[in-house]
């Protein structure tokens, strides 16, 4: 399944869109950052030699304090040169350029504060509190590399050597649909033998939390005609398509003969449950992966969790596409279908004296809780059990998958 991960072609965002995505270039920087010396803190720039040894017990001096004149006040942002003379203190703001033949600055709190002349009670060594030329970066240094996931730190170092846009691996797209005769969108009232179309919102959500920029295309046709357009025009726009109703019945098995006009199309029985029965394909010139889901909306979700997720993860260029894994003791017995794996909703704790992660699956005994859509919404986690396992019993260790954190 990861083969068929499909990366969108690079392209240029404002570095202000840039935050969760995969660079494409290699940024190398074009000047020194800082580009001038400057005040790491705000006080009196100094020539180092003039403080030497103030405040300084084992000095030759004693501890005695001395005092300078201040020849004025620089202060960040200033664009007119500065220059000290010996025995000299000029003010400085944090940032602020340093005066020629200054070294070191001196904190506020090692004086007294003067504004004509200051007492210095401390002295400083060279370079102290001193940001110099290039410390951050230096010209032809690489700021950013290629197959960095864009972060807070990265926008900030692009702004800082000067990008204000930057090539990047864009979010997938992903196109949701569902078939079903019996499926109305929540804008209107269902009639009998009617229900709301769940999965297009669901899955749409599920993928936008994945990262990636989805169309939820919603209930679409099952005339052959309208459908083989609707999916050909998604296929060839998006990275990824969905198509919850797919599998099973009457209904599927002509959306299957349509998709097949497209591609390679397969639908099969996995051993996991629930949603055991899904189908793949490639389909369209770019054999673009096209997932055929359950309609039950906890089925269709968990096969979206565990399959098409990982392949939206890959596409953004993240090194670990899964879910983070942990294990857990459980807290009641759990039931599994056997021959199966399971992925079974549930609500994952920790005990806060020992640390010990605990697990409570929830919605009861296989088969009948399926369908529940609400225990999938109280839960934080997915409970994995193996397919040779038919029951876990209560305090025995299961691995357990982190879903996204609530609120």
């Amino acid at each position: 399944m990861a083969a068929a991960a499909v990366a969108p072609r690079p392209v240029r965002v404002a570095i202000a869109e840039s935050q969760g995505l995969m660079c494409a270039e290699e940024v190398v920087t074009e000047r020194p950052m800082p580009g001038f010396d400057q005040a790491a803190i705000d006080g009196y720039a100094v020539r180092s030699v003039d403080v030497l040894g103030v405040g300084d017990a084992d000095s030759e001096d004693g501890s005695g304090e001395i005092s300078l004149p201040v020849m004025g006040a620089i202060e960040a942002g200033a664009r007119t040169p500065s220059r000290l003379q010996p025995r000299q203190a000029a003010r400085v703001q944090t940032g602020a350029p340093m005066p020629t033949l200054a070294d070191a600055v001196l904190p506020l709190r090692w004086t007294d504060g003067g504004q004509n002349r200051v007492r210095v009670l401390r002295g400083v060594r060279s370079g102290a509190y001193v940001r110099r030329t290039g410390d951050d970066v230096q010209p032809g240094d690489v700021a950013v590399r290629a197959g960095t996931i864009i972060g807070a730190a990265q926008v900030g170092l692009l702004a800082a050597v000067g990008r204000d846009r930057v090539l990047v691996h864009p979010r997938p797209r992903l196109s949701v649909m569902c078939v079903g005769g019996e499926l109305v969108d929540v804008s209107r009232t269902p009639g009998t033998g009617q229900v709301y179309d769940v999965n297009s919102y669901a899955l749409a959500a599920a993928g936008r939390d994945a990262g990636a920029e989805v169309n939820r295309v919603g209930i679409i046709s099952t005339d052959p005609g309208e459908l083989r357009e609707t999916v050909e025009g998604q296929v060839n726009r998006n990275e990824i398509v969905v198509i919850a109703g797919a599998v099973g019945g009457a209904a599927a098995e002509s959306v299957r003969t349509v998709l097949s006009e497209l591609g390679d199309m397969e639908v099969t029985r996995i051993a996991m449950h629930p949603g055991s029965v899904q189908g793949f394909g490639q389909l369209g010139r770019d054999r673009v992966p096209v997932f055929l889901l359950p309609a039950n909306p906890v089925s269709a979700l968990v096969v979206f969790e565990v399959m098409v997720r990982p392949l939206i993860r890959l596409s953004l260029g993240k090194r670990q596409p899964m879910r983070r894994i942990v294990q857990a003791r459980t807290l009641a017995p759990i039931s599994s279908v056997p021959g199966r794996k399971g992925y079974l909703r549930g609500q994952l704790m920790r005990d806060q004296d020992t640390g010990e992660y605990l697990v409570q699956a929830l919605g009861g005994a296989p088969g009948a809780s399926t369908h529940l859509l609400a225990t999938l919404a109280e839960a934080n986690c997915l409970v994995v059990v193996p397919s040779e396992v038919e029951e876990v019993r209560t305090g025995e260790t299961v691995d357990v998958a982190f879903l996204a954190q609530r609120g």
